[in-house]
């Protein structure tokens, strides 16, 4: 299958405003004729998921066609594997080729309303809250949004911190609350070594907390490590290795971060079948990995805009059947600081999502950036 085509950041404005209302032409290899009738099946199946029929397309279709030519239009698209009959359906449904000659020429975008940006911009900017409260709220916001799953993908803080603390959490495990010098709070669980007595926490976070001055934690793993080398701190034994945990657990990998995933359940709904039932499962166990969360990272780096990847194209989904839509969110300078999307199955309803998941990203991007 050929390469995504990016829907580039220049032509994708907020709101999708720049390309809404436009009237797309037909895609090379297709006459206005079966481009007609490709992309009223495609929207047909977006909104109901059943094959479509000659009869029920000579009725929709903007040009007047007879059946009989509609079901050779129909044969000729089968033939260029661009449809095709489900069981013994007399209708056609679009395969994933079909699908991706929509997204690429055929789509027309649904407009983002005023209300909508708004309602957006508000429920994300809420203060008083953490920024991993703020991103889930981002992910079942998206989730609400489409009616399928939001993913919501943010790298771990590099920016300069203002205070750092240790929570004991029982044994073998503490709490370490980093707040940043605008203010963000994060929280990260790690595990400390057997029998590490609270007072080593508390030592821990004050000794960190005196030589923060406003670095990032990459600056600040070098000076704790330079220091631990020459033996010229005064932590004992067991604080040291809380520091050396909780600092590794932040700088290990600049790209890892926090993945949140909502809506899990909206992707099952739409499962009529035991083997994409298996596919999702595999899917949602994908998402867990670090792997995926990089993978994402850089699926989303790949353009400026949106992007929508169908079936396999991600290298994600395997033949799972489902579709994905995402964008980076890019802070100052153009910097990658996270990645926006929504997975669900290959019917849904691109022209609403797209904008959706576009918007979304330019405000988290500011919010994270």
């Amino acid at each position: 299958m050929d390469r995504p085509v990016p829907v580039a950041k220049s032509t994708l404005g907020v709101g999708g405003a720049h390309i809404l209302g436009r009237t797309p032409s037909a895609p090379s290899g297709l006459d206005a004729r079966s481009a007609a009738v490709l992309r009223e099946i495609v929207e047909q199946y977006v909104e109901t998921g059943e094959p479509v029929g000659s009869r029920t397309l000579s009725r929709r279709l903007p040009i007047a066609l007879s059946p009989a030519t509609i079901r050779n239009v129909m044969s000729d698209l089968t033939d260029a594997g661009l449809l095709f009959a489900p069981h013994t359906s007399a209708g056609r449904l679009p395969t994933e080729l079909g699908l991706r000659l929509f997204v690429d020429g055929l789509l027309q975008f649904g407009e983002l309303a005023e209300d909508e940006r708004e309602t957006i911009g508000a429920a994300l900017s809420a203060s008083g809250r953490s920024l991993e409260d703020t991103l889930a709220e981002a992910s079942t916001m998206l989730s609400g949004l489409s009616s399928a799953a939001g993913l919501v993908l943010a790298p771990k803080s590099e920016g300069p911190l203002k205070h750092i603390e240790f929570v004991p959490l029982g044994p073998g495990r503490a709490l370490v609350v980093l707040v940043a010098a605008d203010g963000h709070v994060e929280n990260r669980v790690i595990e400390t070594p057997p029998g590490l007595p609270p007072s080593a926490l508390q030592q821990a976070g004050n000794y960190l907390n005196a030589k923060l001055s406003g670095r990032p934690l990459s600056e600040l793993r070098l000076i704790v490590a330079e220091e631990l080398a020459a033996n010229h701190t005064q932590l004992d034994v067991l604080s040291s290795l809380v520091v050396e945990a909780g600092l590794a657990t932040w700088s290990g990998n600049a790209r890892a971060g926090s993945l949140i995933v909502r809506g899990q359940a909206k992707l099952l709904a739409d499962v009529t079948q035991i083997e994409r039932l298996s596919a999702i499962q595999t899917l949602f166990e994908r998402l867990e990995t670090q792997e995926t969360m990089l993978r994402l990272l850089d699926l989303a780096e790949e353009s400026d805009g949106v992007r929508i990847y169908i079936g396999a194209e991600s290298g994600l989904f395997g033949n799972s059947g489902v579709a994905m839509v995402v964008a980076p969110a890019r802070g100052e300078g153009g910097r990658i600081v996270g990645a926006i999307g929504v997975i669900g199955p290959t019917r849904i309803n691109y022209g609403r999502i797209i904008p959706v998941v576009d918007y979304t990203a330019r405000v988290i991007g500011r919010l994270l950036g």
